[in-house]
C-alpha cells in the first residue's frame, strides 16, 4: 500500500485585523501551519520565515528513521533566523510565531508543534486533538483549577507559555504519529478553534467531501463566529493510490504571510459549493367553464288558469275549496321554519368550523413530532383535526417526559403550538449533546509513548480503538445551532 496526500490550504485575514499575521505550507511531504505574534510586520516576519525555514524538506522524500531528526534540524535552522531578524532590528525583538508542522514519509507522520495552532485527526468518524495547546488556560486545565468549556472565555487564554521567538530556546513537541488510509487530518491557527467548537469542526470534516471545498467552510465558519483574529487551515486526505480513484495532490502551495499576504490555494477564492441554477416556475391559469342549463319546453302541457296575488297554481277546470286555503296559509310557514332551520344548521356548522380552524395542537404524525391544526377530537368517526405542519423531530429521539407532555398537549393557538415544539427540540437536542459528551468523556485517550531516536526524545502517540458507536446528532439540532 502506498500513501500519499490530497491537501488544500487557505488563510484569511478575518474581519477585525488589519494583516494577515499567518503563514502556511503544504506538500507532498511538508504540512505546516505558523501563527505570527508581535504586532502588524513583526508577526508576519516571524511566521514567514519560519516557513520558509522549514519549506525545503519538502523537496525530497525522507526515510521515515530520519523524520524527526530532519524536522528538528530544520528547527534548528528556523530559531537562527529568528535570532538573526531580532539582533539587527530591535524594533522587532517582541515578535514570534507558533508552528504546527508535519514532515511524512508513507504511512509515518513526525509532529512538531509548539504554540497553539492545531493539529486534528479524524478516523473511522471519531475526533482527536492531537496537539496540546502551549498556553497559559491549559495549564491551568491540565492541573484541574478550570474546566474545559472555561477556557474560551479566560480573560488570558491567548497567553502563550511557548512559542519561536529568536530570543528563548524554547523546545517544540515533537511526536511520531502512524497514518492510515482514510485518515483526514486539519492543521489551523487558533482563528478557527477560538470562535468554532469541535462539534462544528467535526461536522464539517465529516460532510464535505474535498479538501478545497472543506478548507472554505471552514473559514467561512469562522467568519460567521465574528473572525476576530486571523485564520488558516489545511485540510489533508490519506489517500492509497493503488486502489484510491482520486489523485494525491503534488503542486506546493504557500499561503498567507509566506505568500505575501494573499490568499493562494489550488483554485480561486470562492463559494465552497457552486449554487445551483434557479429553476423557472411556470405560471397555471385555471379556466372555469359556465355551464348553461336548458329549459326543454314541455309540449302539449295543460293550461294554467290564472293565479292571483299570493295564490298557488292550479290546474285549470278545478275549483278552490275551502280546504285549500289553510293549506295555503300551512306551506309558506313550514317553508319558512324549514329554511330557518336550514341556514342556523349551516351557521352552526360555519361557526364550529371558524373555531376549530383556530385551534391547534401538538401531536405525531408518521413517527415525527408534528402541529395539528383543529381538535383532538373525532365526531361520528371523522377527525375534527389535520397534520397542518410536520416537523423533522423524531419522536423516537424525544426524551420520554416530552412524549408524555405531547400525549397529554392541549389546543391552543399556533404561537402556543410552535412554542411547544421549539422546547421539545431544545430538550431532545440536549439529550443528544448530552449523550455525544458521554460518550466523548468515555472515548480512549491517545496513548504517548515515549521513544529515543537519534539521541531525542520522541513522543509515539497510539490511538485506542473505542468499539461504542459514536451517537448522532439529528441533523435539525444543527440546522437550529447554524440560524
Amino acid at each position: 500500500m502506498t500513501l500519499a496526500l490530497r491537501y488544500a490550504v487557505r488563510s484569511d485575514v478575518g474581519l477585525l485585523r488589519e494583516g494577515n499575521e499567518d503563514s502556511a505550507y503544504a506538500g507532498p511531504h511538508l504540512l505546516a501551519v505558523a501563527d505570527g505574534m508581535g504586532g502588524y510586520e513583526a508577526g508576519e516576519v516571524a511566521s514567514a520565515s519560519v516557513i520558509a525555514s522549514i519549506a525545503p524538506l519538502d523537496s525530497h522524500p525522507v526515510p521515515e528513521s530520519e523524520l524527526v531528526e530532519a524536522l528538528s534540524n530544520a528547527l534548528v535552522t528556523a530559531k537562527e533566523t529568528l535570532r538573526g531578524i531580532v539582533g539587527t532590528d530591535p524594533a522587532v525583538s517582541s515578535m514570534g510565531t507558533t508552528l504546527t508542522a508535519m514532515l511524512w514519509s508513507g504511512g509515518t507522520v513526525a509532529l512538531c508543534h509548539i504554540g497553539d495552532s492545531r493539529a486534528y485527526l479524524l478516523r473511522d468518524g471519531e475526533f482527536f486533538q492531537v496537539t496540546r495547546d502551549h498556553t497559559f488556560v491549559q495549564a491551568l486545565v491540565d492541573q484541574g483549577r478550570i474546566r474545559p468549556e472555561d477556557a474560551v472565555t479566560h480573560p488570558q487564554r491567548s497567553l502563550l507559555l511557548r512559542a519561536l521567538d529568536g530570543k528563548s530556546d524554547a523546545d517544540p513537541d515533537m511526536t511520531v504519529l502512524d497514518a492510515r488510509a482514510g485518515d483526514r487530518f486539519l492543521l489551523c491557527s487558533d482563528g478557527l478553534p477560538v470562535v468554532t467548537s469541535d462539534e462544528a469542526i467535526l461536522q464539517v470534516l465529516a460532510e464535505t467531501a474535498e479538501p478545497a471545498d472543506t478548507v472554505v467552510r471552514l473559514i467561512e465558519l469562522a467568519i460567521a463566529g465574528g473572525g476576530p483574529d486571523n485564520i488558516t487551515c489545511i485540510v489533508a486526505d490519506v489517500v492509497d493510490t493503488k486502489h484510491s480513484r482520486v489523485r494525491p495532490t503534488i503542486t506546493p502551495v504557500f499561503a498567507g504571510a509566506a505568500a505575501g499576504g494573499t490568499v493562494h490555494d489550488t483554485r480561486p477564492l470562492g463559494k465552497a459549493v457552486s449554487e445551483a441554477d434557479a429553476g423557472l416556475t411556470s405560471l397555471r391559469t385555471v379556466l372555469a367553464d359556465g355551464a348553461a342549463d336548458s329549459l326543454a319546453s314541455a309540449g302539449g302541457a295543460a293550461p294554467v288558469a290564472d293565479v292571483g296575488s299570493g295564490d298557488q297554481a292550479r290546474p285549470a277546470g278545478r275549483r278552490e275549496t275551502a280546504a285549500d286555503a289553510p293549506r295555503r296559509r300551512r306551506w309558506p310557514v313550514m317553508s319558512v321554519v324549514l329554511a330557518l332551520f336550514v341556514v342556523l344548521i349551516g351557521v352552526g356548522l360555519l361557526i364550529g368550523y371558524q373555531v376549530t380552524q383556530s385551534q391547534y395542537y401538538v401531536g405525531i404524525s408518521q413517527g415525527q413530532v408534528a402541529i395539528y391544526r383543529g381538535l383532538n377530537q373525532s365526531l361520528f368517526g371523522i377527525s375534527l383535526s389535520h397534520v397542518y405542519q410536520r416537523t423533522p423531530v423524531l419522536v423516537s429521539l424525544v426524551p420520554p417526559t416530552d412524549v408524555q407532555a405531547i400525549n397529554r398537549a392541549s389546543a391552543g393557538s399556533l404561537v402556543q403550538a410552535q412554542h411547544f415544539v421549539a422546547n421539545i427540540r431544545a430538550d431532545t437536542c440536549q439529550a443528544a449533546y448530552a449523550r455525544l459528551r458521554q460518550w466523548e468523556l468515555g472515548k480512549p485517550k491517545p496513548v504517548r509513548v515515549k521513544r529515543r531516536i537519534h539521541g531525542r526524545t520522541v513522543i509515539r502517540v497510539i490511538i485506542p480503538p473505542y468499539p461504542k458507536p459514536k451517537p448522532v446528532i439529528p441533523a435539525f439540532c444543527a440546522a437550529s445551532t447554524a440560524a
